[in-house]
């Protein structure tokens, strides 16, 4: 009844006032909120019931000892209400717990529908301007620093799920109902993100004294192919790249992104391609954990080190025929010209003072000519090169972890950039059910 009222007070204003765009605005903004009053009631309803019914199913651990119903203001996308929940300690191990908490899956004092708009928010933006999207967007009044608290609370579930490494009787029905691909490319690369002085600590760096100012992040990524265009060009398939990232060694990284590739159904796929920029590191990776796989060295970074073994030979990019130069070496790497070109640089440098700078640049292309077959892999349909995963390195490590004067942890870059990798590659429901799922445990012990 006294809802009925509020809203026919809210219409019988509009009325009464001249039709404006700002009384518009603000008419929807009352109306949320009239709207919003009932639904908190309801949910709050509704989740004191449950928590009573989790409570009586709940069988107490030797030692446990009930003190009572506690209350605790819970917010939820609607608004806030009171939830009273009951509170066991344990006197010898000095801790104790709200079964209550656990079962409705409450992080902090927040509904798991909330908390998960929470993470979504902390993870795509500031926290400061995650708290005006939600405020504007949802009517939802949260703090900044409570949206950190609520990312740094799931952010290190996110990152081990992310690094989940075993095929487990779980998992493998889920892996034998991936439709197979004809292929499937794998890729990875790394970029550099700032870091605080407390974790650059003995870390060599790029800076004119040697320190370092950032970390270097490894993002992997995997995505199929199931055809071509009409002009016979690769043709990524739609909203199928998923992505990993690690903030440490290049050996905890590695197994992630094979795991990752395991999941999307590698061993079903006919091609497996690894696209690579040609680092050492990256090369030892594929051979180590896809072995069998083509390997491609991403044509513009092939293009950028004949840049510099031209550099080396002409004495300069400025040189007036460089970029003819560099052309003519364009099609002569597209038609599987990798030792032609290295002959010919090898040839006119010969007994030159820069032979020795040439043969030096050269080494890139020596390493790495069966991986630079380009008529043979664009024959085959593959692509040649790697910007899936660059343009990945921007969108989900840089727009987030490079803005202006942000100097990073370890814990907060790894936690924010396991959920965009997760959000990323469309697998944000999947983890919540994760998530959620091992807190239902209280009640599933009535029996």
């Amino acid at each position: 009844m006294a809802q009925s009222e509020e809203i026919q007070a809210l219409i019988d204003r509009f009325t009464a006032a001249a039709p404006t765009g700002e009384a518009v605005q603000h008419l929807e903004g009352l109306v949320r909120t009239a709207i919003f009053k009932p639904a908190a009631a309801l949910v709050g309803f509704l989740l004191q019931a449950a928590a009573e019914r989790i409570e009586a199913a709940y069988r107490p651990t030797p030692g446990e000892v009930c003190k009572g119903r506690v209350a605790l203001q819970v917010q939820c996308l609607f608004g806030t209400f009171p939830l009273r929940r009951l509170y066991y300690y344990h006197p010898g191990k000095q801790c104790g717990h709200y079964p209550a908490d656990a079962g409705l899956g409450l992080e902090v004092s927040y509904t798991p529908a909330l908390a998960r708009l929470m993470g979504l928010e902390g993870a795509d933006g500031i926290y400061e301007k995650a708290q005006i999207h939600l405020r504007e967007a949802g009517g939802i009044e949260v703090e900044a620093r409570q949206i950190h608290r609520v990312v740094e609370r799931i952010g290190p579930d996110a990152h081990t799920w992310q690094q989940e490494r075993e095929i487990t009787p779980q998992t493998a029905p889920a892996l034998a109902k991936v439709e197979p691909a004809p292929i499937m490319y794998v890729s990875a690369d790394g970029t550099g993100i700032p870091m605080r002085q407390s974790d650059l600590i003995g870390r060599k760096g790029k800076q004119p004294d040697g320190s370092a100012k950032t970390r270097q992040v490894y993002l992997g990524c995997v995505f199929t192919q199931h055809g071509r265009d009409e002009k016979g060009h690769p043709v990524r398939d739609y909203n199928s790249t998923s992505y990993v990232s690690h903030l440490g060694p290049i050996g905890e990284f590695a197994p992630m992104l094979r795991h990752e590739a395991l999941r999307r159904g590698m061993g079903n796929a006919t091609h497996v391609v690894f696209l690579i920029d040609g680092a050492e590191g990256l090369e030892c990776l594929g051979r180590d954990y896809f072995p069998g796989c083509t390997q491609i060295v991403d044509f513009y970074h092939a293009m950028e080190h004949a840049s510099h073994v031209l550099a080396a030979w002409l004495g300069s990019k400025e040189h007036p025929h460089f970029k003819a130069r560099l052309h003519q070496w364009a099609k002569t790497l597209l038609k599987n010209g990798v030792d032609k070109l290295v002959a010919q640089a090898r040839l006119e440098s010969k007994e030159t003072s820069k032979a020795a700078a040439v043969e030096d640049a050269l080494g890139y292309f020596i390493r790495n000519a069966h991986r630079m077959q380009y008529r043979t892999f664009r024959k085959a349909g593959f692509f040649i090169g790697s910007g899936v995963v660059e343009a990945g390195c921007k969108t989900v490590i840089g727009s987030r972890c490079k803005q202006s004067g942000m100097h990073w942890g370890v814990p907060g870059a790894q936690h924010v950039l396991a959920l965009r990798c997760i959000h990323a590659s469309g697998r944000l429901a999947d983890f919540w059910k994760h998530r959620l799922k091992p807190r239902a445990k209280p009640l599933a012990r009535a029996a």
